[in-house]
């Protein structure tokens, strides 16, 4: 029986989920069709159908599978000084490079937000002031910072980028 967690069909998403990011780090993702990733998995068409509707409800669930391991990851106490986050964060995008890659090209750093913001601390800091733009700029900064760590191969260490993180910081 093809329950949804079964051994088999585990197995087989994952196949699907890895030449899918393997794909993307040649192509763009309109020119992935159901059929390359058939060939590259050996799996039927009907495989992929029976777990997904096309190859854009795949990367949304990719994107919804990474976020959530990032929230788990990441979830902390507004007392957690920001480069104990930031060196956490830094880690464990160095250890997902491929992910965080294919995050990025597939854009939805536009569209969610993969960090963590202590809208406390801002409201603190910023005397509540302007909340929403505060957010906005460190998000975009984070994100620029990310893909170029990301484009130079992570030659920087976690601890390196958590010090220049909490340099930005500093004076707060």
């Amino acid at each position: 029986m093809n329950t949804p967690n079964n051994k088999r069909r585990r197995q087989s998403v994952e196949k699907i989920e890895k030449a899918f990011v393997e794909l993307l780090q040649t192509r763009e993702l309109s020119q992935i069709s159901v059929s390359d990733l058939c060939k590259m998995t050996g799996l039927n068409r009907s495989t992929f159908y029976a777990n997904f509707l096309d190859i854009y409800d795949l990367a949304d669930k990719m994107r919804q599978q990474l976020e959530q391991d990032f929230a788990r990851q990441f979830s902390h106490s507004p007392q957690e000084e920001v480069s104990g986050g930031a060196l956490k964060m830094f880690t464990h995008i160095k250890e997902n490079q491929l992910f965080y890659r294919t995050y990025f090209k597939l854009g939805y750093d536009e569209k969610h937000q993969v960090m963590i913001y202590d809208a406390a601390r801002a409201e603190k800091d910023f005397h509540g002031a302007h909340i929403p733009y505060h957010i906005e700029f460190f998000r975009a900064g984070l994100n620029a910072i990310i893909r170029m760590w990301l484009a130079s191969g992570c030659k920087e260490s976690p601890e390196e980028m958590a010090q220049i993180i909490q340099a930005e910081y500093r004076g707060r």
